[in-house]
């Protein structure tokens, strides 16, 4: 099979998701897609609610991204709230793909030193990106 490097978050998305899906299933547990559902979390696993982190490389050193909700119900129940981190996905080859699996005590512990920051998305449209591009400073 020849695979080939994912370019657009989506696409990073959902290969990690679909990795994780398989690797539950291997686990011997059903993964359910809860996205764009209103969900807390990515998926439900089993017992378990799932955030997915993609990263095209490495998490190492990075900072983990909680929504408000998901932190809360990461506090309120470390032991069936999971982040699953899967690295290496830009490569597009899901044998190469990384999986860390943060819960219970490991994800309390993390969730002690969690900084609360307020901002605001800007979109930021392809024809401004394009426009502000073609132009110098």
């Amino acid at each position: 099979m020849t695979t080939s490097e994912l370019r657009s978050p989506k696409q990073v998305e959902d290969a990690a998701i679909s990795f994780v899906m398989a690797q539950e299933a291997t686990a011997g547990r059903m993964a359910r897609d809860t996205r764009y559902q209103g969900a807390v979390a990515d998926l439900v696993s089993g017992d378990r609610v799932v955030e997915v982190k993609a990263y095209g490389t490495t998490s190492r050193g990075e900072t983990l991204w909680l929504e408000p909700r998901q932190y809360e119900a990461a506090k309120d129940d470390p032991d069936h709230f999971w982040v699953y981190i899967v690295e290496n996905v830009r490569q597009g080859d899901p044998a190469h793909f990384r999986l860390l699996r943060l819960g219970g005590e490991r994800l309390r512990q993390l969730l002690e030193k969690a900084k609360q920051r307020r901002y605001y998305e800007v979109p930021l449209p392809v024809a401004v990106y394009d426009a502000v591009s073609q132009q110098g400073d």
